[in-house]
């Protein structure tokens, strides 16, 4: 993917508050915009695509054009890595009110509740605060060389932008346990038993399996797509007033009436052709 003909430029305060992705210059990221979709490569080879401020502003630019013009969203990185974490450079020097700003958990959040669905395309390190952002994805699948989770005890820190809760609810306290309080990083295979990634590709064609999975989800009705998003990470007591709402809504979406008759109409062709193969069978059969 070919980084845009400004790449090297800076993000302004205008860049950051325009949702149009096509006119804004990235320095920490490769973009690429389709009809149905977003693809977005962390792009900081030199630091194994270490997240950074610079970045994190550029995520947030992103996460507010697709909350204006919802579509999936695709997340990898460049050079055979996801991301090898938060800058330790940039973090070493932050102090407690850096911290109570929550500047990576923040973004994670608002990439997590993103209309539409968002695909984490895992390639080697995905650590620390790179693991924290495939953890705010809807869908991670990675490459055999995957190596994802959270060192930060290690460095005398938490992990505090999702892991200490997501990672729970994703695989479970005995295994979370093992990742944030004995630094356990697991392998492709060990990440796809724990559901933690859902498909393995070989490097070469992981973006293909990214695409594969943005295919099928654009097949859905992108309206239904949204709603079962927010229904699904509603909370427990919404349930099911929530559920009754929502498919009032989409009860009276045009998609729904358009879609059930296709499917009627489908079915009531395969009962006609299987009809007259019968009666063209029975006719041959009286020859």
């Amino acid at each position: 993917m070919a980084a845009p003909d400004s790449a090297n430029g800076h993000v302004s305060t205008q860049d950051l508050s325009t949702t149009d992705l096509s006119t804004r210059d990235f320095t920490t990221l490769l973009v690429e915009e389709r009809d149905d979709r977003v693809v977005v490569l962390l792009n900081r080879p030199e630091v194994r695509n270490a997240i950074d401020q610079q970045m994190v502003d550029e995520l947030h630019a992103v996460c507010a054009a697709l909350e204006q013009n919802p579509k999936v969203l695709i997340i990898a990185g460049v050079d055979g890595v996801f991301a090898s974490g938060a800058d330790i450079a940039q973090l070493r020097e932050r102090r407690r009110d850096d911290a109570l700003q929550g500047i990576n958990s923040t973004i994670f959040v608002r990439i997590a509740k993103l209309p539409m669905p968002v695909i984490a395309a895992l390639d080697g390190y995905c650590l620390g605060g790179g693991a924290e952002l495939a953890y705010a994805a809807d869908f991670r699948i990675g490459t055999p060389s995957v190596r994802i989770g959270n060192p930060e005890t290690g460095l005398g820190i938490l992990a505090a932008a999702g892991a200490s809760w997501r990672l729970k609810e994703l695989v479970g306290e005995p295994v979370a346990k093992q990742i944030l309080l004995a630094g356990l990083v697991l392998r492709a295979e060990q990440a796809l038993a724990v559901n933690l990634i859902t498909e393995i590709h070989e490097a070469p064609v992981l973006m293909d399996g990214a695409h594969s999975l943005a295919d099928r989800i654009a097949r859905q009705d992108p309206l239904a797509v949204r709603i079962t998003k927010s229904v699904f990470h509603a909370p427990a007591e919404a349930h099911p007033l929530i559920d009754q709402l929502a498919q009032g809504i989409l009860f009276e979406s045009q998609a729904k009436f358009d879609r059930m008759q296709a499917f009627l109409d489908k079915k009531t062709d395969k009962k006609t052709a299987k009809a007259s193969a019968t009666h063209s069978d029975q006719q041959d059969g009286t020859k």
